[in-house]
C-alpha cells in the first residue's frame, strides 16, 4: 500500500521557479507511482504583477483554499503533507493559519522554501517572529541549498532541514554540441524585469563595456513587471548611450526562448535577490558560461573560474569586468560552458531530483 502524500504548491500561472517546480512534482511519473498524491494549488495570482500584492480577492480565496485543505485532510487521511510557504510579506501570516490547521489535525508536515529572506524579515517585523515560530514548530524542511540554511537556522535545528536542489528536465539529447559562430559576441539576460534580478545593474555595466570600445549585443528576455515595463526599459537604454546593442524582446517561452540560448556566447544574471535560479540551470544546459552573482544558493551551482564567473552585487564594475574577460576569450567561453553542462548532467537534471526529492518524503513519513 503506497503512503499518501498531500501537495500544497504553487503551480502555473503564474510562471515562476517555485510554481515550475510544482508542476514538475505534479507530471512526475516517479513521484506518483511511488505514493498516492492529492494536489491542492494555494496561488492567488494570476500573473507575476500581482504576486506579494494584498487585495479583498486573496482573503477570500484564503479562507476558501484553507477549507479546501481541511476537507481533503479528513477525507483522504494523508501521511504527510507538503506545503510550500512564502518566506516574507503578508503571506507568511496565511502560511501559518494554514500549517497551524495541518498540524491541528496531527498531520505530519515538511515545508519546501524555493524563497529565502525569513532572517532579515524577522529583525525588521517583530511580528513574524510569532508567525515563524509557529511555522517551524514540529515540522521538517527542505531547503535548495545548504548555504541557504543560515536563513532559517534560528527557527529550526538543521538536524530537521533536509537539502535538495532543483532540477530540470533536459530538452535534447547528449549528442548535442554547440559551437556559436557569431562575429559580434551575443549576451543574454533571460528573467522577469525586476530591478532585484539586475536588470539596471547590467544596463550600467553594457554602458561601462561600450565607452571602452567593445561590440557585443545584449539580449533581455523576460515579462513586464510594476518595477520595469518596456518603456521604462528603452528609456534607461537611451539615457546610456547603448540602444543601438540592447534588445528588449518580451516574454519567450518554450521553443522561442530556447533559441535565444542556442544563439547566445554568455549567460549573465546580475541577481541579488534569489535562491536557485533555474534559468542558470538551462543555460548550462546550453553550454553556455554563466555570470552571476554570490547570492542563495547560486556559489553551489556556479563556481567561480570554473563554468562561470561570480560578479559582487549591485557593482556595475565588477560586472563589466566579468564580461570582459569572456568577451576576449572565445577559448575560455567555451570551456567554461562545457565544464557546466557536465555538471548539470550530474547534478541538476529532473531524474536527478525527482530521486532526491522521492528519497526524503520517505524519510520524512518513516521519522
Amino acid at each position: 500500500m503506497k503512503y499518501k502524500v498531500l501537495f500544497i504548491m504553487h503551480m502555473p500561472p503564474p510562471v515562476h521557479g517555485a510554481a515550475m517546480m510544482g508542476k514538475y512534482i505534479h507530471d512526475s511519473k516517479l513521484i506518483n507511482e511511488t505514493f498516492e498524491c492529492r494536489y491542492i494549488n494555494p496561488s492567488a495570482s494570476s500573473n507575476i504583477k500581482e504576486v506579494g500584492k494584498l487585495n479583498i480577492g486573496k482573503f477570500f480565496f484564503l479562507f476558501k483554499n484553507s477549507f479546501k485543505i481541511i476537507r481533503t485532510v479528513i477525507k483522504e487521511k494523508p501521511d504527510l503533507c507538503y506545503y510550500t510557504p512564502t518566506s516574507t510579506g503578508w503571506g507568511i501570516y496565511r502560511d501559518m493559519v494554514v500549517i497551524t490547521l495541518l498540524k491541528m489535525f496531527g498531520k505530519n508536515v515538511v515545508l519546501h522554501f524555493h524563497n529565502k529572506g525569513v532572517k532579515d524579515y524577522s529583525h525588521r517585523h517583530p511580528l513574524s517572529t510569532i508567525a515563524y515560530k509557529l511555522m517551524f514548530s514540529n515540522v521538517k524542511v527542505i531547503q535548495l541549498s545548504e548555504l541557504l540554511y543560515q536563513d532559517i537556522q534560528q527557527f529550526i535545528s538543521k538536524d530537521k532541514v533536509f537539502f535538495c536542489a532543483n532540477g530540470i528536465p533536459e530538452s535534447f539529447g547528449s549528442e548535442l554540441s554547440l559551437f556559436r559562430n557569431n562575429s559580434i559576441p551575443k549576451l543574454l539576460f533571460l528573467s522577469n524585469l525586476l530591478v532585484e534580478k539586475g536588470v539596471l545593474v547590467l544596463l550600467d555595466a553594457c554602458e561601462i563595456l561600450r565607452k571602452k570600445g567593445y561590440q557585443f549585443f545584449c539580449d533581455f528576455v523576460g515579462g513586464e513587471t510594476v518595477d520595469i515595463n518596456n518603456e521604462y526599459f528603452q528609456k534607461e537604454c537611451i539615457q546610456r548611450n547603448i540602444k543601438e546593442c540592447i534588445f528588449y524582446h518580451g516574454k519567450k517561452c518554450g521553443s522561442e526562448k530556447y533559441l535565444f540560448f542556442q544563439q547566445t556566447d554568455i549567460f549573465i544574471l546580475p541577481t541579488f535577490n534569489e535562491c536557485f535560479p533555474l534559468v542558470i540551470l538551462e543555460a548550462m544546459e546550453y553550454k553556455l558560461p554563466v555570470i552571476s552573482t554570490n547570492e542563495g544558493g547560486i556559489p553551489d551551482v556556479i563556481k567561480d573560474g570554473e563554468n562561470g564567473l561570480i560578479s559582487i552585487k549591485k557593482d556595475p564594475q565588477s560586472l563589466a569586468d566579468c564580461i570582459e574577460k569572456l568577451l576576449i576569450n572565445k577559448d575560455l567561453r567555451y570551456r567554461m560552458g562545457e565544464a557546466g553542462y557536465q555538471k548539470f548532467k550530474k547534478y541538476y537534471t529532473l531524474p536527478v531530483f525527482e530521486k532526491k526529492f522521492t528519497s526524503i518524503l520517505m524519510q520524512c513519513i518513516n521519522n
